[in-house]
């Protein structure tokens, strides 16, 4: 059983920065793929980006192309999402996801999830 624990939610205004954190138990964290997905209120939970168990590569949704950044950091057993130029469309509570051996976008793949962390983004 993996879990996760993610952090660096917060408020910030339009245009600002934040970094969220995902601490994973697992000690073979380098085998999993991991995403990060958020859920704005009234919708459904949405892919955000992606990276790579095996190669590093990452993925991302049109909307946070070029905005928000995965990366990470393995001797850690942690993955990123730093986020830059934040809209208040990007309110929404943000989840990482984990999935063996596997680096894919779509949700109901995956098998480990953390609780969640809320981002607000004020105008």
């Amino acid at each position: 059983q993996v879990q996760l624990v993610e952090s660096g939610g917060g408020l910030v205004q339009a245009g600002g920065s934040l970094r969220l954190s995902c601490a994973a138990s697992e000690r073979t964290f380098s085998n999993y793929g991991m995403g990060w997905f958020r859920q704005a209120p009234g919708k459904e939970r949405e892919f955000v980006a992606a990276i790579s168990w095996s190669d590093g590569r990452t993925y991302y949704a049109d909307s946070v192309k070029g905005r928000f950044t995965i990366s990470r950091d393995n001797a850690k057993n942690t993955v990123y999402l730093q986020m830059n130029s934040l809209k208040p469309e990007d309110t929404a509570v943000y989840y990482c996801a984990a999935k063996w051996r596997m680096t894919v976008v779509t949700q109901s793949t995956y098998d480990y999830w953390g609780q969640g962390t809320q981002v607000t983004v004020s105008s």
